[in-house]
């Protein structure tokens, strides 16, 4: 199963989005803009170029949406790099006040220019023309656990969990009802959507569920069940992954 960060995590049919913006606070109002558009996930902010840069070669985001000021020289010769290493570039989108960088945008390959301030309007023919040209494929999210001539139905969004039971696996469902199958974990770790990842060598989640990471006790906790799952050493690197995503989107308070 492929790792984040450079797929969603939230389902096939989401688009992820990165902001490069040296002002935080207009980039936190775009931000708030695009909540309104469910299937638009930030996958990552940036300050300048550079760490734009990385956020781009490592998320792979579907859209990219860059402030373009005194710094715009330095913007498109970013887009240019990033041109050499990347096979599918994401769409661009240039901010600016002015309209003066508008031309080299386009000369640039970007898909879209917007005026400050961000409009709504303008935002949302942005967002309907990217949905129309790029289509996200549906991603099933059924699974079917057939035993003879018994095929039972399950759907994905449902689950919160697997557990492996030997040579079985147990699912864990969002009302509470255990569904066995007759086949390994490893087996399902191939054929789930991309928002379930192994933690350990008896535990699948699905991401959507989890509501905390404790790297002190090596658990997930899970919704609606309060579920601790522990994670071991070896996937680690996934829970890392997993806790800056989430973190993407969430407000941070020191307790």
């Amino acid at each position: 199963m492929q790792l984040y960060l450079g797929f969603n995590l939230f389902g096939g049919m989401d688009y992820t989005y990165t902001i490069i913006d040296a002002n935080a606070t207009a980039s936190l109002q775009l931000q708030a803009q695009l909540h309104e558009y469910p299937d638009f996930i930030c996958s990552g902010t940036a300050s300048n170029t550079t760490d734009g840069l990385n956020q781009i070669l490592k998320f792979l985001p579907d859209l990219v949406i860059i402030r373009l000021h005194e710094n715009a020289n330095e913007c498109f010769q970013m887009v240019n790099e990033m041109y050499q290493y990347l096979q599918k570039t994401p769409l661009l989108v240039g901010v600016s006040s002015t309209k003066s960088h508008a031309y080299t945008a386009l000369k640039s390959g970007f898909f879209d220019y917007w005026l400050l301030p961000n409009n709504e309007f303008e935002i949302r023919k942005t967002i309907l023309k990217l949905r129309k040209q790029v289509p996200k494929e549906t991603v099933p999210t059924t699974l079917c656990l057939k035993t003879y001539r018994d095929y039972h139905y399950i759907d994905t969004n449902e689950i919160l969990y697997l557990k492996a039971d030997n040579n079985a696996t147990d699912f864990f469902m969002k009302d509470g009802t255990k569904i066995s199958a007759f086949k390994t974990l490893k087996a399902f770790e191939a054929t789930l959507p991309e928002n379930f990842i192994r933690i350990h060598q008896s535990y699948i989640l699905n991401i959507k569920y989890v509501s905390r990471i404790n790297f002190g006790k090596s658990t997930c906790t899970i919704k609606n069940i309060e579920n601790q799952l522990p994670f071991s050493k070896s996937y680690k690197e996934r829970i890392d992954s997993l806790k800056t995503l989430l973190s993407k989107n969430a407000i941070d308070i020191i307790k």
